[in-house]
Order: C-alpha cells, then sequence, then structure tokens
C-alpha cells in the first residue's frame, strides 16, 4: 500500500496529541515548600521539595477533553519542584501517568524532566536566605545542647530570628555550612554556586503512545540543550505535534517528524487487542513471571494494590502492564498508578484500588502509613517481590500457564525469574552527517522504497555494524546503535503481544462459553435500568458447576467482582445500545474459535491448550513497524514575527501563544469537526459507545463510586467530599452484600426443600462470606489514626476485649462446661443462652491454628455470623464513643452515625438464615461437646441405665465412645470439630432384664458455636421391651440458634431429617399399647412415599459435592428410603399374633431367610440361587454381629447394606415371591402386587449409578 499524507487538523480526539504543558518554577509566586511532602526541615533547603506551577499549556483547551491544571501539575512533579546547584548530577528523566475523565475516559501524560539554570535573582536571593536560616537553626541547636541550662522558652522561629541578629554574613560565610549538621550535602553560595531547578516538558495523548511520546520529548530536550539551534523554531514541532499529526487508523501505523528525525507510531486493527505500548517484558523481568500471575490475580479479584518504587515510570509500566493483560476485562475502580504527596489521604481509602507511591532514599516499606493489610496486595517492584494477601487463589491452570510465559520469555532472551534491572536507552546524541544517511536509508526501508540490491547492501551493513558494536563518529549515533535500538523496539512490541495473547487465550479458554449463561431477562433497557439490582445477569451456578474443580475457588471470587459485572451489564447493552470495544473484539475471537471447533465438549475436564496466535499476532505488528502507511505532515514555518522563536542553550523558551493557537481556532477541519454529530471517539478501554454518562454511571456499579478528577482535587473541600463519597459507597457495598447472602442463602433453602434447582451455592456462600470479611476490615480501616497491626478490625476488637474485661466482676475459676440452668434448658429442648463477646474473643485468641491477625478477625466474624451475633457484637464494639474518637478521623465511617446504624441494620438482617461457615471453615480446631439424654417422662418409668454410653458423629468425623458418669444424664467432653452432626450411637451394657430406659430424645450443644442437635428416639433401650436394643443409631436435626431479635422463635431454616417416630410403626412400642389401625396408608401414599424417599436420593447426588446434605438421614431418617420400604412391607398385613405381640419386619425377613435356607437344603429352592444366598449371607452376618442393635436396627442395617452394594432391588422380588407372603399378607398387600414389586424395582435400580458410602456408625460390628 503505498503511504498517504495525512492531516490531524481535526476534532481533538482525533489528534494525536491533546495538549503540550511545561511545568515548573514561577519565579512571580516564589518559593513555596510543599508541606505535604513529607520532609523535615532539617534536610538542606537544596533537598527539599517546592510547590511546582503549570507555566503554560497549549492550547488553552479543548471541548472533549478540558484541561485539568492542577492534577497535571501533581502528575507532572508528584513529588514536587526541587533544586540543585552545579556539584550535583543534573540527571533527566522520563516518566509517563495517566489521568481519567469523568465519563471513565483516560488520558496518558508523557513528561520528560530535565533541570534548568534559575535566571531569577529574587528566587536565588530567597534560596540563600533558606540556607542561612537552616544553617543558623542548626547552630543555634548545637549551642543550646552544649550549654547545661539553656532556656528552653527561647525556641523556634524566635530563636532564629535573635541568631540571625547576632551573626552577621562574614561569620556565617567563614564557618563552612559543610560543619554543621545536615549541610554536608547540598550547600548554595549564590556567590560561586549556580542555582538549577527541574522542568518538566509533557504531552497528552488520548492514547497510549509510550515510544512515540518519548523520543519526541527526548528530541526536543536535546534541542534546548544543544549549541546549535534547530532547523525550525520549537513552536513548528509543537504545533505540529498538537494540530497536524493524527491518530494512526486502526491497523496501520504512522510516521511524523520530531525536532531530530522521524518517528513511528501505530495503531492495531480492529480485531486485534488494543494499544498496549508500555514494556510487558520490563515489568516481567522486575517482578518475574510468578510474581506477576500472583499480582494479576489479585487485580482480577480486586484486592488493594499497591505498588511501592522508586521510579515513577516503574509504576506505570507495572500497573499498565498489569491492565493491558485483563483483556477483555476492565479495572473498575480508583486507579492511580502514580499517587503524588498531597494525594496520600487515598491511601487509605475503603475501596479496592490500584495505586503507586514513590519509595523516598532510604524509607522501608514498613514506614506506609497503611491502616490495614488484610486485603492489601503490596508490590515493592525494587526488591521484586509480591506480597499477596491471605488465601489468594491459584489462577487457573497456573503452573502451566506459568510454563507458556517462560517459553515467550526465552524466546526473546529474557530470564524469567525476575530481578533483572532494566537500563534505559541512553537518549540519543545529536545527528551527525552518517546518523542523518541512516535515518533516510531507516525510513526508505520502512517505506518499501529500496530494492533487492539496496536492500541485500543494507542488510550487510547492519551485520557490520553488530560486529563493530559501538564504534562510530565520535558525537553522532552509530549505525549500530540505530539498528540496536530499532530492533529492541521491534522485539519489545512483538513481546508484548505474545505476552498479551497467552493471558488473552487463557480468559477465551475459560469464558468461551459465557454467553450460554448470560441471563436476558428485562424487554426493554429502561426496565432492566430500573430493576438493575433485582435481577441477575448470569447463572454462576450454572456456570461454575461445568468448570474443573481446581478452577472454582478463583472464578467463584471473580464471579462477584465489580469488573466481571460490569463485563456482563455490556453484554445485556449490547441489545440495545452499541457493543463495547472490548467486548465487540473478545466476542468475534470466540466465535472464530467456534468456527474452528477448538472447545472441548466437556469444560470440565479441559486439557490446558496453548495460544496458537502469537506469532501471526506479532507479525501483524512488525510489519506496521517495520513500514509506514501513513506520513503527517512535516513541521514547517509558522506566520511568526522576526525575533520569535529565538534559540537559547539549556532553556526552553517561552512559546508564543498566539503562534500555538492557530492550528486550535483557525483551521478549515474544525468546522466540519463540529458539524458531525456522530464522530466516534478512538477505541480505548474506557469506551462505552450508545450511552451517556449518566447511563453508564446507572448500570456500571464500578464507576459510579468516585470521579477521578475528584480525587485529584487536593483541596479541603473535594477531601471532604471524596470521603463522603467513600462512606455511601461503604454503605452501599454493605446494603448489596448482605442481599446478595440473603438470596443465596435462601436459594440454598429452597433447593432443599425441593424448589429449585441443585447448584454449588456452598462455594457461592464462602466467597460472599469472604467478601464479607473484607467489607468488614476496609470498613474499620477508613479514617484510622495510626496503623496498629495488620487487621484493623482485630486490633479495635482486641481494646474492646479490654475494656471488656476490667469492667468484669471477679468470677471463680471459668469453665466452658455449663452451669446448671444450661443443662436444664437442654432437658427441655431448648438451647442454652449465647457466650458473651470476651468469650468468643478468647476463644479465638487461643485457636491453634497458626492464624495471623487478618486470620483471627475472619475466624470471629464465621463465629459470629454462626452464632448470629455479628450485628449485636459489632454494636457492642461501637458503643464505646470515646475509644472511636481516639482511633478514628473525624471522615471516618466508624464516627458517621447515620450510616453506622444503616451498617448495622444491613448485618442484622442476616440472622434470618443459617450459616455453619465457621464450623466447616476451621475443621482442626477443638471443641467442647455437651450431651444431654431426656427420658419419656410423660410415662413416669424410672430411668435405669447400665454404664451409658454415646458416640456422636458429624461430617468431620465421630467422637468415639464416650462412657456417661453414673448417677448423671449428661457428660461433656472435648475433641476435634466434628462439623454439622449427623448421626449418634446411644447404648447401655446387657445387665439384665432390669437395664432398661424409654429415652425421648437425646440433646447435644456444641459450646462454642451455640448449635444444639436434637436425636429424637422414642424408644426403649434394654432387654425385653420393645425390639430388645441395646445400642441405637439416632438421626439429629438442627436446633438453629437464634439472633436477639428473634428470641423464642424458630428461624426460617426448615429442621434436617431426624430419627423417625415410632408412631406409625406395627407394635414397635410393644407395652405402650399403640394402635396401628389409624395409622395404616394407602397404597398410594405409601408409593409416594417410596418414589419421593428415592428421588431424594437421587437429587442429593446430582448436587456438587460440598453442597450435598447428610445422606444417613435420607436413608435412615423420616421420610428416609428405610422407613418408606418398611411401609411398603408392612402394607396389607393381616395380623400380628403370628409373631406374638410385637411385629417387626425383621421377623419376618429372618422367617423368609430359614424357609430359604431350608428349601435349599431340600432341593426346592426356585430363582435365583445367588441373590437367596447373597440375602441370607447379609441376614446372618448381621444377626452374627457383636452389636445388639435390635430388629429395627437390624432392619436399618439389610436395607442400607442393600442399596450400598447393589443388590436391594433383587432382594425384593425374593421377599414378595416367598410362600410364606401368601399367608402373612392380605390380598390387596403391595408386596402381592406384581406391578407395585416391578415399579418399586425400576425405581430403585435407578440408585446404581451413585457410589453410596455408609457412616461407620451404621455398619460397624458387621464385615461385608
Amino acid at each position: 500500500m503505498m503511504n498517504g499524507v495525512t492531516s490531524g487538523t481535526g476534532s481533538a480526539s482525533c489528534r494525536f496529541a491533546h495538549y503540550f504543558v511545561v511545568c515548573g518554577l514561577d519565579t512571580e509566586t516564589g518559593l513555596e515548600p510543599e508541606e505535604l511532602a513529607g520532609e523535615s526541615f532539617e534536610q538542606s533547603p537544596l533537598r527539599r521539595s517546592f510547590k511546582s506551577k503549570v507555566l503554560a499549556h497549549y492550547p488553552e483547551s479543548t471541548d472533549r477533553s478540558p484541561f485539568n491544571r492542577d492534577a497535571v501539575n501533581m502528575l507532572c512533579m508528584p513529588h514536587g519542584l526541587s533544586f540543585r546547584s552545579q556539584a550535583d548530577a543534573h540527571e533527566h528523566h522520563f516518566h509517563s501517568f495517566t489521568v481519567a475523565d469523568d465519563d471513565g475516559t483516560r488520558s496518558y501524560g508523557f513528561v520528560h524532566t530535565y533541570y534548568e539554570a534559575v535566571t531569577s535573582a529574587q528566587i536565588t536571593t530567597a534560596m540563600q536566605t533558606l540556607h542561612q536560616m537552616h544553617h543558623v537553626e542548626h547552630y543555634s541547636t548545637s549551642s543550646s545542647s552544649s550549654s547545661s541550662a539553656s532556656s528552653p522558652s527561647t525556641s523556634s522561629m524566635d530563636s532564629l530570628v535573635s541568631s540571625l541578629d547576632e551573626l552577621d554574613a562574614d561569620s556565617l560565610a567563614a564557618r563552612p555550612l559543610s560543619a554543621c549538621l545536615g549541610c554536608a550535602a547540598g550547600s548554595f553560595q549564590p556567590a560561586w554556586d549556580t542555582l538549577y531547578s527541574s522542568k518538566a516538558l509533557c504531552l497528552l495523548t488520548p492514547l497510549p503512545f509510550l515510544h512515540a511520546s518519548r523520543h519526541f520529548l527526548s528530541q526536543l530536550h536535546q534541542a534546548v540543550m544543544s549549541h546549535a539551534a534547530p532547523p525550525l523554531p520549537l513552536e513548528s514541532y509543537i504545533h505540529n505535534i498538537l494540530y497536524e499529526v493524527p491518530v494512526p487508523p486502526p491497523g496501520r501505523s504512522l510516521r511524523f517528524h520530531g525536532v531530530q528525525g522521524p518517528i513511528l507510531c501505530q495503531q492495531p486493527g480492529p480485531d486485534e487487542l488494543p494499544l498496549g505500548d508500555y514494556p510487558l517484558g520490563e515489568a516481567f523481568s522486575l517482578l518475574g513471571v510468578e510474581n506477576m500471575v500472583r499480582l494479576l490475580t489479585s487485580v482480577l479479584l480486586e484486592t488493594q494494590v499497591l505498588l511501592y518504587s522508586q521510579d515513577y515510570q516503574r509504576l506505570m509500566t507495572v500497573a499498565e502492564g498489569i491492565t493491558n493483560l485483563l483483556f477483555p476485562f476492565q479495572w473498575q475502580h480508583v486507579y492511580l498508578p502514580i499517587l503524588p504527596a498531597p494525594l496520600h489521604h487515598l491511601l487509605d481509602a475503603p475501596v479496592p484500588f490500584l495505586m503507586g507511591i514513590q519509595r523516598r532514599d532510604g524509607s522501608q516499606s514498613s514506614t506506609l502509613d497503611l491502616s490495614h493489610e488484610a486485603n492489601v496486595c503490596f508490590v515493592d517492584i525494587d526488591n521484586h517481590r509480591v506480597d499477596p494477601p491471605e488465601d489468594l487463589p491459584l489462577f487457573p491452570d497456573q503452573p502451566e500457564l506459568i510454563q507458556e510465559l517462560n517459553e515467550v520469555l526465552l524466546r526473546f532472551g529474557l530470564q524469567p525469574h525476575g530481578g533483572a534491572t532494566t537500563t534505559e536507552l541512553a537518549p540519543a546524541a545529536p545527528p551527525c552527517l552518517s546518523s542523518l544517511v541512516l535515518e533516510d536509508l531507516m525510513e526508505d526501508r520502512r517505506n518499501g522504497n529500496l530494492g533487492g540490491e539496496e536492500l541485500a547492501v543494507l542488510e550487510r551493513l547492519q551485520a557490520l555494524a553488530r560486529r563493530c558494536g559501538e564504534r562510530g563518529m565520535e558525537g553522532g549515533k552509530t549505525l549500530g546503535r540505530a539498528f540496536q535500538e530499532e530492533e529492541e523496539e521491534l522485539n519489545a512490541a512483538k513481546m508484548n503481544v505474545q505476552l498479551r495473547e497467552v493471558f488473552a487465550g487463557r480468559f477465551a479458554a475459560i469464558f468461551g462459553r459465557y454467553e450460554e449463561f448470560v441471563i436476558h431477562s428485562a424487554p426493554d433497557l429502561e426496565s432492566w435500568l430500573g430493576n438493575r439490582e433485582g435481577t441477575s445477569n448470569f447463572d454462576k451456578g450454572s456456570f461454575l458447576s461445568a468448570q474443573p474443580a481446581p478452577h472454582l475457588h478463583f472464578l467463584s471470587w471473580f464471579l462477584e467482582t465489580a469488573m466481571f459485572s460490569s463485563f456482563l451489564d455490556g453484554k445485556v447493552l449490547s441489545r440495545w445500545a452499541d457493543q463495547e470495544p472490548l467486548q465487540r473484539v473478545f466476542d468475534g475471537r470466540l466465535e472464530r474459535e467456534r468456527l474452528y471447533d477448538t472447545f472441548e465438549d466437556d469444560p470440565g475436564n479441559r486439557r490446558y491448550r496453548k495460544c496458537s496466535v502469537l506469532h501471526k499476532s506479532a507479525q501483524a505488528m512488525e510489519l506496521r513497524l517495520l513500514k509506514a502507511d501513513h506520513t503527517a505532515i512535516h513541521p514547517h514555518l509558522l506566520d511568526m514575527r522576526i525575533g520569535q522563536g529565538r534559540h537559547q542553550q539549556g532553556c526552553f523558551p517561552r512559546l508564543h501563544a498566539d503562534v500555538l493557537a492557530q492550528g486550535h481556532n483557525t483551521n478549515k477541519w474544525a468546522s466540519r469537526s463540529t458539524r458531525r454529530s456522530n464522530i466516534k471517539r478512538p477505541v480505548t478501554t474506557e469506551t462505552t459507545s450508545g450511552l451517556g454518562i449518566d447511563q453508564r454511571e446507572k448500570y456500571s456499579p464500578g464507576r459510579r463510586s468516585q470521579h477521578q478528577s475528584k480525587l485529584l482535587d487536593p483541596s479541603p473541600s473535594a477531601v471532604t467530599q471524596t470521603q463522603q463519597g467513600f462512606v455511601e459507597g461503604l454503605l452501599s457495598e454493605c446494603r448489596l452484600k448482605t442481599r446478595r447472602m440473603l438470596m443465596e442463602r435462601m436459594g440454598k433453602e429452597s433447593v432443599e426443600l425441593g424448589q429449585g434447582e441443585a447448584s454449588i451455592t456452598g462455594l457461592q456462600e464462602n466467597t460472599l462470606i469472604h467478601s464479607l470479611c473484607n467489607l468488614l476490615e476496609r470498613t474499620w480501616g477508613h479514617g484510622l489514626q495510626l496503623k496498629q497491626g495488620g487487621s484493623a478490625l482485630w486490633s479495635h476488637l482486641l481494646h474492646c476485649q479490654a475494656n471488656e474485661e476490667k469492667m468484669e466482676p471477679p468470677s471463680p475459676a471459668e469453665s466452658p462446661v455449663s452451669n446448671g440452668l444450661d443443662s436444664t434448658r437442654l432437658e427441655e429442648g431448648l438451647p442454652p443462652p449465647k457466650g458473651s463477646f470476651v468469650q468468643d474473643m478468647r476463644f479465638v485468641q487461643t485457636m491453634s491454628e497458626g492464624l495471623s491477625e487478618v486470620g483471627r478477625a475472619r475466624a470471629w466474624i464465621h463465629l459470629s455470623l454462626e452464632k448470629k451475633l455479628l450485628s449485636q457484637h459489632l454494636k457492642l464494639l461501637l458503643a464505646n464513643q470515646n475509644l472511636l474518637r481516639q482511633l478514628y478521623k473525624p471522615h471516618a465511617f466508624l464516627l458517621c452515625e447515620e450510616e453506622r446504624e444503616q451498617f448495622l441494620f444491613h448485618l442484622l438482617s442476616l440472622n434470618t438464615v443459617d450459616y455453619l461457615c465457621f464450623t466447616r471453615t476451621f475443621t482442626s480446631i477443638s471443641i467442647p461437646y455437651r450431651v444431654v439424654i431426656t427420658p419419656m417422662k410423660k410415662l413416669s418409668i424410672a430411668m435405669t441405665m447400665s454404664n451409658p454410653w454415646v458416640c456422636v458423629s458429624g461430617e468431620l468425623g465421630d467422637s468415639g465412645v464416650r462412657q456417661i458418669p453414673k448417677n448423671t444424664q449428661e457428660i461433656f467432653f472435648q475433641c476435634q470439630n466434628l462439623g454439622r452432626l449427623s448421626t449418634l450411637q446411644l447404648g447401655q451394657e446387657n445387665s439384665g432384664l432390669l437395664a432398661k430406659c424409654l429415652v425421648d430424645c437425646v440433646i447435644v450443644h456444641n459450646e462454642i458455636t451455640g448449635h444444639t442437635y436434637r436425636f429424637p428416639c422414642g424408644r426403649w433401650l434394654g432387654k425385653g421391651v420393645g425390639d430388645g436394643s441395646l445400642e441405637r443409631v439416632l438421626i439429629g436435626q438442627l436446633v438453629s440458634p437464634r439472633g436477639e431479635e428473634d428470641s423464642g422463635r424458630w428461624t426460617g431454616t426448615p429442621p434436617e431429617q431426624g430419627s423417625p417416630p415410632q408412631s406409625g410403626r406395627m407394635g414397635g412400642l410393644g407395652s405402650l399399647g399403640r394402635s396401628n389401625s389409624n395409622n395404616r396408608l394407602s397404597s398410594v401414599q405409601v408409593q409416594e412415599e417410596m418414589r419421593e424417599a428415592v428421588n431424594n436420593l437421587v437429587k442429593h447426588f446430582h448436587k456438587a459435592e460440598q453442597e450435598r446434605g447428610n445422606l444417613t438421614a435420607l436413608l435412615c431418617g423420616e421420610g428416609g428410603l428405610v422407613r418408606s420400604l418398611e411401609q411398603f412391607l408392612l402394607h396389607g398385613f393381616k395380623s400380628s399374633r403370628l409373631f406374638q405381640r410385637s411385629v417387626f419386619i425383621w421377623d419376618f425377613v429372618e422367617k423368609v431367610v430359614v424357609s430359604m435356607e431350608t428349601a435349599d437344603q431340600m432341593g426346592d429352592l426356585r430363582g435365583s440361587t445367588e441373590l437367596c444366598d447373597s440375602l441370607c449371607h447379609y441376614a446372618n452376618a448381621i444377626n452374627a454381629s457383636p452389636r445388639n442393635i435390635g430388629k429395627e436396627g437390624k432392619f436399618q442395617l439389610l436395607i442400607c447394606l442393600g442399596v450400598r452394594d447393589q443388590l436391594l432391588p433383587q432382594w425384593l422380588p425374593l421377599l414378595a415371591g416367598c410362600h410364606l407372603s401368601a399367608r402373612l399378607y392380605e390380598e390387596s398387600a403391595l408386596v402381592r402386587d406384581c406391578a407395585a414389586v416391578n415399579s418399586l424395582y425400576r425405581i430403585l435400580h435407578t440408585l446404581h449409578e451413585f457410589p453410596i458410602t455408609l457412616e461407620t456408625a451404621l455398619i460397624k460390628g458387621v464385615d461385608l
């Protein structure tokens, strides 16, 4: 394609640069100390910071990007104005920054800072005066310290003024300044010293054209420092880049001219990754691949990321590099890669942020004023260290990803381990003749104007240059150096693309089918915007169900972030407005992937696949950089008067605004561009097409929090407004999180009740609770006066505990065992009163988990939430107003009374649902349990038990056999956390007919969490009564702990299934004489119960493993499989006289087994001999067990073993077909109905596809 000459004199959004800015010393206002720089006045004035000013900016303003004077000044000189003498080093340096408009659009600033001689006598005199005051201050200090009894009242300015009066200029000159403390370096004497001040040249651009802007500013600075004047006045070059150099078209490159040579820039095509000019290779070299992946994970999960480096440009390189790797997602929160000194109050912002601060000479990271570290990712760039937050999950396929990134870096000659020191390319010296010829040759090669022979010659020259190294003409750019720079930039650009493509490929693999889970529920835009918070755009449960298990921890957190929410909002909004540019590129890539069918059918077993487009993407970039597609108008003479633009070496001239304003006001494109109402902005990562600012704020929660333009305003009124915005944001976040937690938990209860689809809600629930912990940490860290440890919340809790312990009355030695009143409540089936705040704190402090302060705070939150005391404890925490005022600044959230009360109210709403977050998170701690046996009091039967014992089992293990002390009905023991309790074995020794007891229930109380479990029994325990059992296996149900607002009533969570009641059994209570005539179920009801029991088991196994409930309850509990089969076998039974007074199904089973064994001996056995043998073998093994579990327990064990070993469906036809069935069952009995038996066979056969594992409590003593 032939080169085209293009003009950029259109609208500001289409131009390469928006503004050219000069910042530095304002001689009219003089020296103003930068009070917020954090420097001591003991330092020499040459080492202090002073306020800088914007000396000039061109143009005055643009329509689409108003000039923010204060923000640009702060970011051009983040630590203020600095001075040097001729004896100091005058190194110049480059850095960049970014600033966002209120609509979220970023602009980029590129700054070249150098030192310029101060010609103002007023400034040099002021600096001399400061040095004299500094010298006298130290002189007076040393004199007063040597005097034994100096008056302390003569100090500060009075002492300084008097000392100045006493000392004349000659004495000051005679005493060497280096002799006083602090003056050894940075002395200044105007008689023989030259004063230099820092000056910044800045270019503001709409896109991150890092290399092109850097080259332009570097050439501009070289022209200023050169002996010879540039070919044209500086105004010509600045006017050219402001008004005549356009943004390159998508997929094209553009060459324009600086002061000393051509400069190339390019923009990716519409289907490529967006422009990312910051060197990712440098970021990976500084931190290492593993640290970069950790940092990216922290950013993706929206932690608070703080970058720390002595070099401002390193801060920007890492920050921009990480945000470029987020494609197709975008950072939605506070983004200040360079945090100027006047804005350090933002370090305690209670929101996710990505900020960077400069390391001062000799300072350590421990001196940083951070209110907390709970959710902070600290990145010490200079020391190559990344300290992520605790419990940060791994990025999906992290080892494979690191290996692929290592391979990319090694291809470009970089070591992947980090710690490499990157050196800046030295600025090119002013070109000599050979340099100018070289530029022409290289330009011709880029343009494709060299033929085969010429190109071959140029390649030989390049090879020769590589052999010769740096040898060349003195003072000029060597041929080798020129080619080296070009090759380095090309390789850096190719490496950038390939590293970004690797991460883009990972996101495409993870979210390749995300569109299948997007929920489009709103009919139009207005209804969607009106109900934004009440609707869900994404089926998170189904999406997570389709992901590999190792990825779930990361993905469950990521789906809750604002960047993912914003990404989904853009997808939903694309139905009514233009699609976001990043999303359009991402969706286009996914569509092409589907065409080639590269997505696997089973995402849950997805294999890692390396990126396949690395070479293609790098090749497209290389073609643009090797050959310019367009050429901008060359700089040219402007309409200037004679004498204007005169060159003065080392001094940047005062530019003529009237000349630089010509292109802005009078160019022929201005009127045409204003008539275009539909001009689109350049493709940036913040563009949201088709919607106004108000609408974007309405749907985007991330951008709604704070406008960055307000954050960059250091005025007291703006700071107050910013802090109030943080307070409102915390309250809104609390409201949304508690609402989401309630909806999530209630949705889970709907699933448990059979009213919803099974999903992995437990994982999502843990994620939400973790998010709540982070919210509380950020809330307690907002406005903290002084950092008091790693966790602001835990520090406050310790203060409150100390105060509460002082107020506690003296009491005897405390024991975790509850008193007699608690035991009485347990016997009545009521949970005991809850432990106090101090008791909970003491328990968390004694947990042997090796927890940090952050971990202890999270443990306390989990415990309080499970006990439904979180709001009550926090209310106690905030009741001490004197302590709050001591710990917090006036703007802190905890001192805003109205917002604080609403915050507690939202947390109080969490008491309406039950959580087991502490029990299931801290599984290795030791928990004290109390067990109370409750007899059936209404029968007035004395309780006589011989050496009773219990064994409590839960989802994490069992307690082992615990002997109950004599003459008591309760036991207290301590063991490792059992989790949610499921079964309890209750038994006694075989000591004759007198040892018997009719047990109503057994109550187990967790002394730490306050959970009470009730194990219903309603049966005899003893020989000669009931079924003669000496051991019962009981199924537990949770009696939920109650919050302070709902004492005396049950919570909305339904209890789990317990042990089946005795009322439905035929003669099961024997001497109680219950009649079964009124309890018989119809055949339809029995079959319906049977189907429901099996259906509950099927649903149990279709849930994610971490969401499955108690399998034992589904097998043996009320409405369980055993109970339903018992009802089936009892239906239509003729009489109980055959088996004397009590009838048990086990008696029928035993008779059938005896009949089969007899028939087998006689040779009359019908049917499958193998099936008959298995039934007889299992029944005989159960009878031979040393456990005395009674007839009910034996039947229960037979059913459980049968369903486990997939034999139960085959056994039922054997029982039904036995000749005893015709004698014992009525004609209408289900057992004698072939259709009913076949139907039951098919129903039970569906359980064969599930692996059923039985609790040890059920099968103990039976080896089958």
